[in-house]
């Protein structure tokens, strides 16, 4: 199995999408990861490619020093491989390079597969948002994970 992890490109989309879709009640349309890839300058975009196909994808924003989790999932086909821990770990890194320091995320209350990841990283839950997701009101958790692996 060969695994790369690179940026994303426009090419990309479609299974992109479909991975957003899979994954969320509330998936981003094609046109917000068009906008993340052409025209947000603050957007760093990464797929994991695995033997040709894209498994797991991941869009952050760099504001200043502070990197923020926008949207990370991995297809259902390829979940509980750590292709999406190695996708947060090179994505942090690669953040650090850049200049930084902290890294926030919002997950759902009910993503216990997410929260344990993220907190195997050293994030922390800083408060909670009410209601936040629309599509059930569920509670997002606001996480921080303070200092960036390698720092």
């Amino acid at each position: 199995m060969s695994e790369v992890i690179r940026k994303m490109i426009l090419e990309d989309l479609e299974q992109v999408v479909e991975i957003d879709q899979a994954s969320f009640s509330l998936p981003w349309p094609s046109r917000s990861f068009r906008y993340e890839l052409t025209d947000n300058p603050a957007s760093r975009c990464w797929v994991m490619d695995v033997d040709g196909k894209i498994a797991a994808m991941l869009v952050a924003w760099l504001i200043v020093d502070e990197i923020h989790i926008a949207t990370i999932a991995t297809h259902p086909e390829y979940r509980r491989r750590g292709l999406g821990r190695k996708l947060l770990m090179h994505t942090l890194l690669s953040a650090r390079e850049e200049g930084a320091i902290t890294s926030f995320l919002e997950v759902r209350a009910g993503n216990l597969a997410a929260l344990e990841m993220y907190r195997n990283f050293g994030y922390e839950e800083g408060g909670r948002r009410a209601a936040y997701y629309k599509d059930n009101n569920e509670d997002a958790i606001l996480m921080t994970l303070d200092r960036l692996p390698g720092g």
